[in-house]
């Protein structure tokens, strides 16, 4: 009796489920601006519009692996838009 190989790990899905991740945050961004919009209106359109930009992250993060850097400065900029945004909420 000889044992099988184990088959290799399936790593066509990760960039799959990266950009679901994104595209989930997106959603999150969206509902919580749409509830924030309804008590306050520029806190909710900032939000609003921080939630479409999180879903063009996500699309270019599955598209173009080489822009990194592009990327890491975006994320850093919404989460200092959604401090910001937290604090004079």
């Amino acid at each position: 009796m000889t044992s099988q190989p184990q088959p290799a790990p399936d790593r066509g899905l990760a960039r799959e489920r990266t950009q679901l991740a994104w595209t989930r945050t997106a959603i999150s961004f969206a509902a919580v601006g749409g509830v924030v919009l309804k008590r306050d209106v520029i806190p909710g359109l900032i939000l609003l519009a921080v939630a479409g930009a999180i879903w063009q992250l996500g699309r270019l993060a599955h598209h173009r692996r080489e822009k990194l850097k592009l990327m890491t400065a975006t994320i850093v900029a919404v989460a200092l838009v959604a401090l910001i945004v937290s604090f004079t909420a």
